[in-house]
């Protein structure tokens, strides 16, 4: 089995050491980092028909120009994969531009990060059947066993791996949350050790709990080295729309976009509004702002 990857960085270079590992026959583009070839032309020629290129980039502008570029390299009964956190609808829009030209598409939604070289990647393939079959060995290469599964036609890899990541948000605020509690507790709890016993028969064990367990023994209990600011990939934004497009109700993960989106704040106007109506309402107190805290003008 033959795999052209595009795209060697944190995700793609450990999915293509793991490939390499469980036999599979790599050859890589990426203009940043050593790789097998040059140029995306040099990559298909290096590999035999039907050709399998797995796209491993950043969604967005350069999944859909490295899309287009592969799309027009490829010859029919060959097969685009994209592997990065791609729009549901995009998938699908590239599955129907690709079939045109008899070319298939397959779209997986990648679980892992950076741990994924060792205890393998989780896949959720959307596509048609036969490529998904001709793929099997990769599939099966990268993930740990049972760890993937061919979920539904052309867009439903992406689209679960969105559900996923909307997910993933819930929980890692959740967590978020009840250590924050805990932190401002009377108790003076030592949250690392409280992390560590969680991760053992308690309902609330994870990976997730794992991970916060190490960061905490890492940068200590108050994470002092890591500033308040959460970022977000848009995944969770896409899992909101669809869920406003579907009516279905989605609190949790909606509130767990939002508190991210407050992280990013240096000083909460809503929550200036609220102090100013109590002291004009009440007569409370309001505290000044500190001179550090103000925005420059």
């Amino acid at each position: 089995m033959q795999l052209g990857m595009v795209g060697l960085g944190r995700m793609g270079a450990g999915m293509t050491k793991r490939l390499e590992q469980h036999g599979v026959e790599m050859r890589s583009f990426d203009p940043n980092v050593a790789s097998t070839a040059k140029t995306l032309r040099a990559l298909a020629k290096q590999l035999d028909a039907p050709r399998h290129v797995w796209l491993m980039v950043p969604s967005g502008k350069i999944t859909e120009d490295s899309f287009q570029k592969v799309l027009q390299i490829l010859e029919p009964g060959d097969t685009i994969v994209d592997g990065g956190n791609s729009n549901f609808r995009d998938s699908q829009r590239r599955y129907k531009e690709a079939r045109k030209q008899k070319i298939a598409f397959v779209d997986v939604g990648v679980s892992g990060g950076i741990w994924g070289l060792e205890v393998g990647f989780c896949l959720m393939v959307g596509g048609d059947k036969a490529p998904v079959k001709r793929l099997r060995a990769v599939f099966e290469g990268l993930a740990p066993e049972s760890g993937w599964a061919h979920v539904g036609t052309a867009g439903a890899g992406h689209f679960t791996k969105m559900v996923h990541n909307g997910i993933e948000y819930g929980l890692m605020q959740a967590y978020a949350e009840g250590f924050e509690l805990m932190h401002h507790s009377e108790f003076e709890l030592e949250l690392s050790e409280i992390a560590g016993i969680w991760r053992y028969g308690s309902v609330v064990r994870s990976w997730l709990l794992e991970l916060l367990h190490e960061a905490l023994e890492q940068h200590g209990d108050g994470l002092d080295a890591i500033a308040p600011y959460v970022e977000d990939s848009g995944e969770g934004r896409w899992t909101i729309n669809e869920a406003i497009n579907e009516n279905v109700p989605v609190p949790a993960i909606t509130a767990a976009l939002f508190a991210r989106f407050a992280s990013r704040r240096e000083i909460d106007f809503s929550a200036k509004v609220q102090a100013a109506l109590r002291n004009q309402f009440g007569g409370h107190a309001v505290k000044a702002v500190k001179a550090a805290q103000k925005r420059p003008t």
